[in-house]
């Protein structure tokens, strides 16, 4: 068998289809949103690789230090033969849990992107014979289905992302995760915590104008793929802290009373001077409230890590 593997579960047009759904839902909803998945394309995965090193920008080095301090107390307490990475990107970070796992058998990465699959898929093969890749081209917000590898299973899912859905989707998300772990799993999930206001808006609307970039990047993802004709001019980058839900808002404000034609879905959307797009939600978390939301689902808090600063949290937890 050889030590890298590829399996798509996504079909080919299933990227286009989910953009078109999600614009048409989004642009015709009031008030208006956009998902944040859209941001990610090759020039806004370059952009938030940019954001990551910023000085304003601290989840990625916080849950790093984590990573690079407690990874062997990770691999201690889960034993883990196979290692799942939801969303894994370039898996840059993972390397740390992938070193300290010494009974680790099997990586799968599961990811949307084929080719950052392949690439760090690839590249870990190389650098670490004996170790097999079986990477999943998927959605890992639908329900999965895992190769067949030995267990027990230690489930990645890091940066922060679940900040990223509403309080409905990370239920449903979380109740989806328990549904692949067995007895002697684990989940590995990576929060960003409540802190101070300035802090937060700061690493979200950096002095550089990177995040705001990146924020306008999602107008012209759909620019180019559904040939509309949003000028990223005419907007603004917002962020915002919304204390009763404890999340930063990042948002669009039109600059002027203006319509957006999308000839792919045969739509033009009017905005008014200062109308504000969602782009994004990214919660903010508490102990307690992870633990209440694992519980939630069948999962137990085991264990908790943060950063020497307290901003970012991992939790390991277990299926009851």
């Amino acid at each position: 068998m050889s030590p890298f593997q590829i399996t798509r579960t996504l079909p080919e047009d299933a990227t286009d289809a989910a953009l078109r759904a999600d614009v048409l839902l989004g642009l015709t909803s009031d008030p208006k949103t956009l998902p944040p998945k859209w941001f990610y394309d090759a020039h806004g995965s370059e952009l938030f690789e940019q954001i990551t090193e910023l000085d304003e920008y601290y989840p990625t080095r916080a849950e790093r230090e984590i990573l690079a301090t407690r990874a062997g107390e990770i691999a201690a307490a889960t034993r883990a033969r196979t290692l799942v990475e939801l969303g894994s990107g370039s898996s840059e970070k993972t390397r740390y849990l992938i070193d300290a796992l010494t009974d680790l058998r099997t990586y799968v990465p599961v990811d949307v992107s084929e080719s950052a699959l392949t690439q760090a898929g690839q590249a870990l093969v190389a650098e670490r014979p004996g170790l097999e890749v079986h990477a999943l081209i998927a959605d890992f917000t639908a329900a999965l289905t895992l190769p067949d590898t030995p267990g027990p299973r230690l489930v990645a899912f890091l940066g922060g992302t679940i900040g990223n859905l509403l309080p409905p989707e990370r239920a449903a998300f979380l109740a989806s995760v328990r549904a692949l772990l067995s007895p002697g799993d684990a989940l590995l999930l990576g929060t960003d915590l409540v802190k101070d206001e300035q802090v937060l808006v700061r690493a979200y609307d950096d002095a550089a104008g990177v995040t705001a970039e990146f924020n306008k990047n999602v107008l012209a993802v759909v620019d180019r793929e559904l040939g509309a004709d949003f000028d990223l001019g005419a907007f603004e980058h917002v962020a915002l802290w919304d204390p009763e839900n404890e999340w930063i808002e990042m948002r669009l404000r039109s600059r002027t009373e203006q319509t957006v034609k999308i000839p792919a879905l045969d739509l033009a959307v009017d905005f008014k001077d200062g109308e504000e797009l969602r782009t994004e939600v990214s919660a903010k978390f508490r102990k307690e409230g992870v633990r209440g939301e694992l519980a939630s689902v069948g999962l137990e808090l085991a264990h908790w890590w943060t950063d020497t600063e307290g901003r970012f949290a991992l939790s390991l937890s277990t299926a009851r």
